[in-house]
């Protein structure tokens, strides 16, 4: 049985935490036995107390420990780890794994998606991309990482940072577009909900079709009357802005510079 510790407690950490609890119920090849948690009762609703510490000296022996924190707090994580020689990684898209210190072995367990903390996800369809220094290592983070996804992958840190990058104007940006589309109806007293039918129909056709056969719109068909008439009713000077870069990005889309 391969034993695993979680260091961290934010929305990667406590759905980490749900997937490999549910694991434990249906397969015994992995077990959660430990947690770190600075604030131990956080985590209350989701594992009891006596597996959570908030003490580094009390981190007891795992066959891997996942540090699921901010970007910006994995150096001060690692550097209060108190043993050497076993297997740390993190969760991070952006963060090297040379960047962790030579202490201990060192990968990346990188679940890609979005976590929010009060929406549910189905953990056996997030791709998780992993990478190790050796062969050893990388096939421990292989059965962790089979035993809660059924979408595993070898990624290197460059490759890494393009799918993080890429996952930036697919998820984070394309929100943005949805609060600026939400402000838009507010403004005008129309329901946003008449919008979400579109939104999952975009979504859903790039499970068929390449990004570019499924784009449409006015930009698309250079339809530049209907884009004047669009320019001229945004009045809130960013939403002008971005119409215009993105209408003119979509114009020059597969032209050469």
């Amino acid at each position: 049985m391969i034993k695993v510790a979680i260091i961290g407690s934010g929305n990667v950490a406590q759905h980490l935490i749900v997937a490999f609890e549910n694991s434990q119920i249906k397969d015994n090849a992995v077990e959660l036995i430990q947690i770190f948690s600075r604030k131990r009762e956080k985590l209350a609703h989701l594992i009891t107390l006596e597996r959570i510490t908030d003490d580094y000296q009390k981190l007891v022996e795992a066959d891997v420990y996942i540090i699921a924190v901010s970007d910006d707090a994995i150096a001060g994580v690692v550097a209060k780890i108190p043993f050497k020689n076993r297997l740390v990684v993190h969760t991070s898209g952006s963060f090297p794994l040379n960047a962790l210190n030579e202490n201990n072995r060192r990968g990346v367990f990188y679940p890609l998606q979005t976590f929010s903390k009060n929406k549910t996800v189905d953990f056996s369809t997030i791709p998780i991309c992993l990478e190790s220094e050796n062969p050893f290592d990388y096939q421990i983070l292989n059965s962790v990482a089979k035993s809660i996804s059924n979408s595993v992958f070898a990624i290197n840190s460059q490759q890494r940072k393009a799918l993080h990058v890429a996952a930036v104007f697919v998820n984070n940006f394309t929100n943005y577009l949805y609060q600026i589309g939400n402000e838009i109806c507010e403004q005008h007293h129309v329901p946003f909900e008449i919008l979400k039918p579109l939104i999952a129909e975009t979504a859903n056709k790039i499970l068929v079709l390449s990004p570019q056969e499924a784009q449409t719109g006015p930009a698309k068909r250079n339809d530049s009357e209907t884009i004047q008439a669009h320019e001229t009713f945004l009045l809130d000077e960013n939403h002008l802005l971005i119409y215009k870069l993105l209408t003119q990005a979509i114009k020059d889309n597969g032209k050469k510079l």
